[in-house]
Parts: structure tokens; sequence; C-alpha cells
């Protein structure tokens, strides 16, 4: 598994100088230690792991957040297992976002099992940007608004997004 930090640092706990720097400048948060050091913990059962890059752990909107490298996210929705089990070691919810991906990918990732009619980008007075996304929003299908406010702190953490969600019948 690719990760920011030395994989005998994270295995012995103790971080060399070069890993200590970046656990100091906050580019590597005590969040990413856990779940990098679980996650290596679990490359024998999951062999796939092992082609894996894991950029960011954060946390956001009751989520657990893995930023992943590109193409990386469908190896890891592939084997719900492992999304469960890391949820049950942290007690959250586990959202995998790959990196580098343009804004629509992105929200694709984000609104997995809701279908995107349109994205739209709104300009406001000040000179900011508003993504709107209108999800089909048919019976049950529609997210509740506390798990939809969840996906907007996600998007505003993960990418700086400010997202406006709304619903087409």
């Amino acid at each position: 598994m690719q990760i920011q930090l030395c994989e005998f640092c994270l295995k012995s706990g103790m971080l060399c100088n070069k890993c200590q720097a970046k656990v100091q400048s906050g580019e590597v948060s005590d969040q990413y230690i856990e779940v990098a050091k679980l996650l290596l913990e679990m490359e024998n059962q999951y062999q796939f792991l092992q082609k894996v890059r894991l950029d960011n752990v954060l946390e956001a909107g009751g989520f657990l957040v893995l930023v992943v490298g590109k193409g990386d996210a469908a190896k890891f929705n592939a084997d719900p297992k492992l999304i469960r089990d890391l949820g049950d070691q942290f007690n959250k919810r586990v959202l995998v976002i790959e990196s580098g991906v343009k804004d629509r990918q992105f929200l694709e990732d984000l609104f997995a099992n809701q279908h995107i009619v349109t994205i739209n980008i709104i300009w406001l007075p000040d000179g900011s940007t508003e993504t709107r996304v209108v999800l089909q929003g048919r019976g049950n299908r529609r997210l509740s608004k506390k798990r939809l406010q969840a996906l907007v702190n996600v998007a505003k953490t993960v990418r700086n997004m400010d997202l406006r969600v709304e619903y087409a019948y």
C-alpha cells in the first residue's frame, strides 16, 4: 500500500524525522495514522490493498472519509466487508473518494446511490461560486436531511465546494 509515511514507522509506532515533520506540519493527521496502520494489518486479508494509494483521511459530517488514488475507490467499493470493518472499527460510516478527479466524478462518488440529473455552477454576486446538484427524487429514494447535510459537509471539507442540492420529480 502506498502511504504518506514509512511503513516501518507505522508498524513500529516510532516516527523517523521525515515522518515526524509531516505529522507536526499537519500534512498527516492522527486519524490518517490509525487508518493506515489498520489497512496495513488488513493487507494479508484483502490482497488489493497492496496496490492502493491512501492520500488522506479526514472526518466530515459524521463520515470517515478516505481519499484514495485515482481508480482505487472501485477496489474499495468492490469489497463492502472491508468498508464495514473499517466503519465498525472507528464507529463511523466510511466514504471512499478518489483524489485527482473532476468535479462531476467527485459528485457521482459522493452521491453514489442517487441518480444525478444535472450539475450547474452558480456564480454569486460576491464572485464566489456554488455548485447546484439536482438529484432524481422519487418516493423513498431521497436522502434524509441529516445525511444530505453530512454529504454537503464532506464536499466542503474535501474539495472546498459549496453545494446546493435539489430534487427533480
